[in-house]
């Protein structure tokens, strides 16, 4: 963990945003400007969505979608949210960003189609970057520091399903994962994804870990369009946690009231990678459980007609968390990802 103990704030990094005033109450509707030079944005900016809904003091959640474009559950509820809460609801802030990469949005992709940059690895970005590093760095220096706590809203995009799960790093320090643990159960979301501290270094997620503010994401099931199940029971926990947050006049959940979701773990172990291209049959269902040695998948050759297909088996027991989409894959596609069951007690 960085110098920055839990609770303390940043001082907000320069940054322009039009339509904003940080200091003010009211619902506010504007954006941050990322500047490019190119044929199409030459005297122009990529303008990065930004909705503050605020009463005044009190605590600030900050909201994030659209990380990566072709996530798209978490990008409608950040827009539902932006139409429904009103500052006479609240008590403090709800800081949105609906579409974080808006040209990845806008381009249905992963990565930007103007510099091919991953979101979620450029933390804490650069002001003077390229386009993504500067979308990182309005989001890392300018709303980050102002939060008390973040939900980063992701899903499995174009090329895989998860079960829907918060996803929660672990640590960096107790009081910390305590708050993380507690999100996780409000939520609701019947799995829990635990990954290894600062999984990935260049993550929101990790940001948040570093800056000492409670930050948690989810893995909805994604597959490049809407599940509506998932997408309503993250309609429902949202409303909870910003209950339970103090952040909107919600009945506060009695212990007794939270949902204890099935915890999994991500390991070294967890992929089922091919090692050959071709056409990828999986043997299991998302959400399975299956055991060591169990086959699991077989890859089937284009063009070799005579060659029976690669088969692939579980390297260890667990849930099949994360399951590749499109059929066609290629030698180091990772097919699927099974997760080991914790208990209770290993994460509490």
């Amino acid at each position: 963990m960085g110098s920055v103990s839990a609770g303390e704030k940043h001082e907000p990094a320069p940054g322009m945003f039009t339509g904003i005033d940080f200091s003010a109450t009211g619902k506010q509707l504007g954006y941050g400007h990322v500047v490019h030079s190119d044929n199409v944005h030459d005297g122009s900016i990529i303008p990065m969505p930004v909705a503050i809904i605020s009463s005044g003091p009190g605590p600030v959640v900050l909201v994030v979608a659209g990380t990566h474009g072709d996530e798209y559950e978490g990008q409608i509820l950040a827009h539902e949210l932006i139409r429904d809460l009103e500052p006479e609801q609240l008590s403090g802030t709800v800081i949105i960003v609906p579409a974080a990469n808006t040209a990845a949005v806008r381009g249905a992709g992963r990565v930007s189609p103007i510099d091919a940059g991953n979101l979620n690895r450029s933390y804490p970005g650069n002001a003077a970057g390229g386009a993504t590093e500067q979308v990182a760095a309005l989001i890392s220096g300018q709303l980050l520091p102002r939060a008390d706590f973040v939900i980063d809203l992701h899903s499995g995009g174009s090329n895989s399903t998860y079960v829907p799960c918060t996803f929660i790093y672990r640590g960096p320090d107790q009081e910390l994962w305590t708050q993380k643990l507690r999100a996780a159960r409000t939520l609701g979301l019947p799995y829990a994804m635990v990954v290894a501290p600062l999984l990935e270094p260049g993550s929101l997620s990790s940001a948040g870990d570093r800056a000492g503010i409670p930050t948690i994401s989810t893995e909805l099931p994604g597959a490049g369009t809407v599940d509506r199940f998932a997408l309503e029971t993250l309609r429902q926990g949202m409303r909870r946690m910003l209950g339970t947050l103090g952040v909107i006049a919600e009945t506060q959940l009695a212990p007794d009231e939270y949902v204890e979701p099935q915890w999994l773990e991500l390991t070294t172990e967890s992929p089922v990678t091919a090692l050959v291209a071709g056409l990828f049959e999986p043997l299991v269902s998302l959400g399975d459980e299956v055991r060591a040695g169990q086959p699991v998948a077989r890859v089937h050759f284009v063009e070799e007609l005579d060659r029976a297909p690669r088969s692939y088996t579980a390297r260890i027991d667990g849930v099949v968390a994360i399951l590749r989409r499109p059929t066609l894959v290629t030698t180091g596609t990772h097919l699927m990802h099974i997760a080991p069951l914790l208990e209770i007690s290993t994460v509490s």
